[in-house]
This record gives structure tokens, sequence and C-alpha cells, in this order.
């Protein structure tokens, strides 16, 4: 059992309904294939990958492949925690409009807080901040859309999306005290 049950807001609730009222399903069907960009299954491989590849590559590259890694496999755990600590109903069980238009059931009816893919996302968007200006933009563009899916799809209140980006973010900057990620001079390995 949760040690807390969260309300749902009055903005998060008018959100869900314009959704619910508006989004079509070539419009759902597209926001539920760019979620799995956000999976922690999809993301975990794909810095596994990267991980690998970087142990050939130059220290400062196999420093950011460890952070990412490490940060990837803690923001896959922590919202799993998180969400027995917290109970809040998802918008999808609430808004029966979504479902007449085909909006899918997410999850368990009561984990809507935080979302875990917006934890991912904000935690890697966080860590993309020592890319140049444009990489960086790019990062934050398509990590913001992934995050939106969890919205368009009812399967989190807008709240939960921007807390689980905000709760990724701070996991992301207190893992660079141990990776080394951002230093100038790296921890040695």
């Amino acid at each position: 059992m949760a040690l807390f049950t969260l309300s749902t807001t009055r903005i998060d609730i008018k959100i869900a309904d314009a959704i619910a009222s508006h989004t079509d399903p070539p419009a759902e069907r597209t926001a539920e294939a760019l979620t799995w960009g956000a999976d922690e299954h999809v993301l975990i491989a794909l810095a596994a990958a990267w991980w690998l590849y970087s142990r050939r590559q130059p220290p400062g590259q196999r420093t950011a492949a460890d952070h990412v890694l490490i940060t990837t496999l803690v923001t896959a755990i922590l919202p799993h925690f998180l969400k027995m600590a917290f109970n809040q109903r998802r918008p999808d069980r609430l808004t029966i409009r979504g479902h007449w238009r085909g909006v899918p059931l997410s999850g368990k009816s009561m984990d809507a807080f935080p979302s875990g893919h917006a934890l991912h996302v904000g935690a890697l968007v966080s860590a993309a901040s020592h890319l140049s200006a444009l990489p960086r933009g790019i990062v934050w563009l398509v990590g913001t859309g992934l995050a939106a899916t969890r919205v368009i799809l009812l399967a989190h209140w807008t709240s939960d999306v921007m807390a689980g980006f905000a709760i990724g973010s701070l996991v992301e900057r207190l893992l660079r005290r141990f990776t080394g990620f951002g230093q100038p001079n790296p921890p040695c390995s």
C-alpha cells in the first residue's frame, strides 16, 4: 500500500479532457509508437550498446558512456520505488471519451505518479547539456516530444510528466558526482 495518495489538479483534468475530445486515432497511434522511444527497456539496450562501443574510444567518451548507462539504470529502477510510495489514478481510467476514440489503457490504474518515461527522458536530456547548441536542442526537442506522448495517450497527467522530467534531471545531476561526467578531470577507472 502506498504511503501517499495524490489528488489530480483542475488543470490536469482540463488538459486530459481536451486531449480525449480532440485527439484523433492517427495521432494516438503515432504517440503509441513514439512512446517506445522513452521505454526503459529500449533505453537500457541503447545505453548498453553505446557503453560497449565506447570501450575502445577516448577516455572522455568512455566516461560519458559510463554516466549514461548508470543514469539509465538508476532511472529505470527509481520510478518503480516511487510508484510504491505514491498512488494516483491514471487519466485513462477517468476519461471515458478517450477509450471511445481508441486510447489504450496504460499500466496499473494507480501508477500515474511519476511518469517513468518522462523521468528517463529528463535524465538523458539533462546529460545532453554538455553537447553543443544544435545537438542539445535536438535532444531537448525529441525528449520533450517523447515525454508528451504520455499525456497524449492519457497514460499520465501533465503534472506527472513534468515531475518525472524534473526528477530525472535531478537524478542525472546527482549521479555526476559519482561518475565524473562533466568534471574537468574524471576519476581514473
